[in-house]
């Protein structure tokens, strides 16, 4: 009997995670797994979100191998995941800046904070008066240093960089969230240790804290090309994909086909979603597996 009882614990025990985590499991798939595949189903139909679905096999997948602004919205997609990996290096320095014992750093901690609590459309308007070429501070600054004033979301070769720019602020503030809080658990003997051994500047972060941060590095990496990936908000503020489509990127294009005056075609909108996540996953799992290489020390 008293063996019974036994078993019975640990099976309870067991069991009791699945229970709490039930709900959660229930929602994730029904609010992501479920919608994933209902979009690689719709991708192989031609629909207009009201009428019948028609059968079409690949033929979206096809036409997209043909669309130049899929080209467009597929480099630009590219440049953001290059750019915006200026974040992690620009956080990790804001980090170790604000990670100090001084009068008023709390002040100072909340004006980078700042950015990231803030609504992307917000910063997307910001950064839009910024920009602006009769009365935005930037021309200010160039005309005072005797330049020329550069209308940045008006010019083709300038505004997606002037996009990539505003999504930097407030993804540094996140990124040193993350840095802040894996130095909090950095160590202190290692680091006394390393001083011991004489290393000091760039050889104490890049052999002493720098390995312990990994975990926060990882998220950080994750969340920065999840974000580049996605990148929707900013675009629709400050250009509307413009000037002539050449701000689009494959989350904006999805959306100009889906739902614009001229598109209400779902099921090409689909398939661009689908080489969307195809394109996240590898990425992803690129960073896994040398994640994982990296703890087995291969």
């Amino acid at each position: 009997i008293r063996r019974q009882r036994q078993m019975c614990i640990r099976d309870r025990l067991k069991l009791t995670p699945w229970i709490f985590l039930a709900p959660g499991i229930f929602m994730f798939c029904l609010y992501v797994i479920f919608p994933i595949f209902q979009s690689i189903s719709l991708s192989f139909y031609d629909w207009d979100g009201l009428g019948e679905k028609t059968y079409i096999g690949v033929e979206n997948y096809i036409e997209l191998l043909d669309d130049e602004d899929f080209y467009t919205s597929l480099k630009n997609n590219l440049i953001w995941l290059i750019l915006t990996f200026v974040a992690i290096p620009a956080g990790l320095f804001s980090a170790l800046f604000l990670n100090q014992t001084v009068r008023g750093i709390r002040f100072y901690k909340s004006l980078f904070f700042f950015p990231f609590v803030i609504s992307q459309v917000v910063v997307g308007m910001v950064f839009s008066w910024f920009y602006d070429p009769t009365n935005g501070l930037l021309n200010q600054m160039l005309e005072g240093m005797g330049f020329n004033p550069v209308a940045i979301l008006a010019d083709e070769d300038y505004a997606t960089y002037g996009i990539i720019a505003a999504s930097l602020w407030p993804q540094t503030a996140y990124c040193m969230i993350l840095f802040l809080t894996g130095l909090n658990s950095v160590d202190p003997e290692q680091i006394e240790a390393g001083r011991i051994d004489n290393a000091r500047g760039w050889r104490m972060l890049w052999y002493v804290i720098l390995p312990q941060l990994k975990p926060a590095t990882f998220i950080a990496v994750v969340v920065t090309v999840i974000g580049a990936l996605r990148s929707f908000d900013l675009i629709s503020v400050m250009t509307r994909g413009g000037p002539w489509g050449s701000t689009r990127v494959l989350a904006y294009f999805m959306y100009e086909k889906a739902f614009s005056e001229y598109g209400y075609r779902m099921g090409y909108a689909a398939a661009i979603a689908v080489i969307l996540l195809a394109i996240m996953m590898v990425y992803i799992a690129i960073i896994l597996y040398r994640m994982y290489r990296t703890e087995k020390g291969v």
